[in-house]
């Protein structure tokens, strides 16, 4: 993601609701470190976020600086609105809270309101207590979610770019599909899947692709391995396609064969969640709405035990190790679904009974009457004959 994949006024715009809501949060200064938020200020398809990184946003307009691992510096000053691009390390050790000091106090940032972002991923536990040590009282607030709740709700440009990424997944998907056969390994249908992916204009994923076949479908998350399909395998598989770093994923089961009465059981089960789920998704509706009906009709089923993960999550920029921005759907969620978010509902069973598990993954747009799903492969049962 670059500064060239979107208009001035679009960054513009964005600055202008990070800043209301900085002032509203009391704060003069936001210290980002997730890439994802970064790149919503800046543009920067760096690789920064593998080491130390952080953007200095100031309330008041004015230069914004980044600090970033010294390799990085010609790239973000060539493809980022960084006014000021500094760097870190590279040639020799160096600590880079050593380094944000010098930029506090260069930037005259020392004493201003200040609120830091803390990542589940990014933000080595060392370095947050260093700067919680560095910023002391003029820490005021976890900024985590500040920019995730805005981004949230995509802009028309950012839903083209997501459209597109769902084009791209039904390719992959497609040939998934043709690609399985008795014989092959879950390495090479997965070969095949990623040729389609990069070959259409997929970015590099931001998470491994799923794919469990047969007794290995009990699972939720695994990589293709070396296993070989048999006919009769009941298999899901999941992967994102990535257009200029927007994320569409997509799950689907399969059956190399004739599925089974049971194997058509528990996916139905899966499959009447996820429909219900999609169901009840509007601009307006609680977000722990779509997790109950969902959640409903499988305990309905007698099959509670097996709903081993999330109803569903908020998608959009993705950057490595994860495609999930912070908002899900579940029974603790306090979100309430806005026009413009996109979702994955995937509502699965996993640990069934004779290794059979489902997962069907949809990102879904939210509007204001209702949802549209965005990828357009078949959502029934596809049986490989």
């Amino acid at each position: 993601m670059t500064k060239d994949f979107f208009s001035n006024s679009e960054f513009e715009r964005r600055h202008k609701m990070v800043r209301m809501a900085m002032e509203q949060s009391g704060i003069d200064l936001l210290l980002v470190i997730s890439p994802a938020h970064i790149a919503y200020l800046i543009g920067t398809p760096a690789k920064g976020y593998q080491e130390f990184e952080m953007l200095f946003f100031p309330l008041e307009r004015g230069p914004i600086t980044i600090l970033t691992r010294l390799s990085e510096v010609p790239m973000l000053l060539a493809e980022s609105l960084a006014d000021n691009v500094q760097g870190w390390g590279g040639r020799e050790p160096e600590d880079p809270i050593a380094a944000v000091k010098k930029i506090m106090q260069d930037r005259r940032y020392v004493g201003m309101r200040v609120g830091l972002e803390v990542p589940a991923y990014y933000l080595h536990p060392h370095d947050y207590m260093k700067l919680v040590d560095l910023l002391g009282s003029s820490l005021k607030i976890d900024a985590t979610n500040l920019i995730a709740n805005i981004k949230l709700i995509k802009s028309p440009v950012e839903l083209e770019y997501m459209r597109r990424a769902a084009e791209i997944a039904d390719a992959a998907m497609s040939t998934c599909i043709s690609s399985i056969a008795a014989g092959k390994t879950e390495r090479d249908v997965s070969s095949d899947i990623h040729h389609t992916l990069l070959s259409a204009g997929s970015d590099i994923p931001s998470s491994p692709m799923n794919f469990l076949t047969g007794p290995r479908s009990a699972f939720a998350h695994g990589e293709p391995t070396d296993r070989v399909l048999n006919v009769g395998d009941f298999m899901h598989i999941q992967f994102g396609a990535h257009y200029k770093r927007y994320c569409c994923t997509i799950g689907r089961q399969l059956c190399l064969g004739e599925p089974s009465i049971r194997m058509r059981e528990v996916y139905q089960v899966a499959r009447a969640a996820s429909d219900a789920c999609i169901e009840v998704i509007r601009a307006g509706v609680p977000a722990t709405v779509p997790h109950s009906a969902a959640k409903s009709v499988i305990a309905m089923a007698g099959m509670d035990q097996h709903r081993l993960h999330l109803t569903g999550y908020a998608v959009g920029a993705a950057f490595p190790p994860s495609w999930v921005e912070p908002m899900s759907m579940d029974s603790g969620s306090s979100d309430i679904l806005k026009a413009g978010m996109v979702v994955a509902v995937e509502p699965p069973l996993f640990g069934v009974e004779g290794g059979l598990g489902v997962r069907i993954v949809d990102n879904v747009l939210v509007t204001e009457n209702g949802c549209e799903i965005l990828a357009k492969t078949t959502r029934d049962l596809i049986s490989i004959l």
